[in-house]
């Protein structure tokens, strides 16, 4: 009997379009996608932890990470179908990495990298727009990671060591053959989407052609720091999770697109990845210096929000007519 194992992972990174090239490869007729985006089953070997960061109780509610239910988000793919998820934890978490080198040695890997700056930015946001980060200044937030990190707060909450690739891609060469590896930059997905798409196919071995656009999946909102936002935000980190859901509505409703940090912000974060990228270039033989600069475009890259769009809350869709339901928007 075969077991239904992905054949391809889409392991990070967060916040760098993993949820739109989920929603883009579904469309692919030799792809089956899993109908839950993240699963996030190799972060754990047992049931996740109960407690943690604001919020964090219900994602961890939401893993799926008995072996048989993840098993059982495969089981449709029709014969030929190579079977694939996206958890975008899974090239930051080493553990992960090496329950996935155990389970699946022979898996292709889809890794997204981001300016970690901006990356940290739009993971910030997320979090604030969804009224769970009381800090309303990304680099004081960032300022915060060591303390929630020693307290048990979920990945998502890392905003800063999410984005240090050439640590994780340097252990994850430890683990697979680079020729398992795929790694491009997010904004080859946002600016030739239909290159892109076909470099991906090409490196999965299916048909190119087929699928030439990325969706807008997951616009990061940003509302404006205001006693409204602060008293909502309260309410919303007090609430059970049942009753949270509005809250993040309200929060959101008529939200602008992420905006752009300032120079001052961004060289506020750079000194948290300028080793790691000399690193990744080590790693990767390409040039990221790019990073350590000013950015001529910044703030959301994935287009204007989407009317009635919500982000999603790290596991499960929000919006009408975007993912279906059980997915989830990275």
């Amino acid at each position: 009997m075969i077991v239904p194992l992905p054949d391809l992972l889409i392991a990070g990174a967060p916040k760098a379009g993993t949820t739109a090239l989920h929603a883009a490869l579904q469309h692919h007729p030799q792809l089956f996608m899993s109908p839950v985006k993240e699963p996030k089953f190799f972060l754990t070997d047992g049931p996740p932890p109960a407690r943690g960061g604001p919020g964090d109780a219900r994602t961890y509610r939401e893993h799926v990470w008995r072996r048989e239910d993840y098993e059982a988000l495969f089981a449709a793919a029709p014969p030929g179908t190579l079977k694939g998820e996206a958890t975008p934890f899974y090239l930051y978490d080493l553990n992960a990495q090496r329950r996935i080198q155990a389970a699946v040695p022979n898996v292709r890997i889809i890794a997204i990298l981001r300016d970690p700056v901006e990356r940290a930015h739009s993971n910030w946001t997320h979090l604030w727009s969804a009224g769970l980060d009381p800090i309303d200044d990304v680099v004081r937030a960032c300022a915060e990671e060591g303390r929630r990190i020693a307290a048990g707060w979920a990945h998502f909450w890392h905003y800063t060591s999410l984005g240090r690739y050439g640590e994780q891609l340097a252990h994850l060469f430890t683990l697979f053959p680079r020729e398992q590896v795929l790694i491009f930059r997010y904004r080859d997905l946002v600016d030739r989407p239909a290159e892109t798409l076909d470099r991906i196919c090409a490196f999965l071995g299916v048909r190119q052609g087929l699928v030439t656009q990325v969706p807008r999946e997951n616009v990061t909102a940003h509302p404006d720091a205001s006693p409204r936002h602060t008293l909502l935000s309260s309410f919303r980190r007090r609430l059970p999770a049942t009753l949270a859901e509005p809250i993040e509505t309200l929060l959101q409703h008529r939200g602008e697109s992420r905006r752009p940090l300032t120079w001052e912000q961004r060289s506020g974060l750079l000194p948290y990845f300028a080793d790691d990228i000399a690193l990744l270039g080590e790693v990767t033989g390409e040039d990221f210096s790019d990073w350590l600069g000013p950015r001529s475009r910044s703030g959301g890259l994935v287009g204007i929000r989407p009317p009635s769009q919500r982000q999603s809350r790290n596991g499960r869709a929000t919006s009408p007519g975007s993912a279906q339901p059980g997915s989830a928007q990275s």
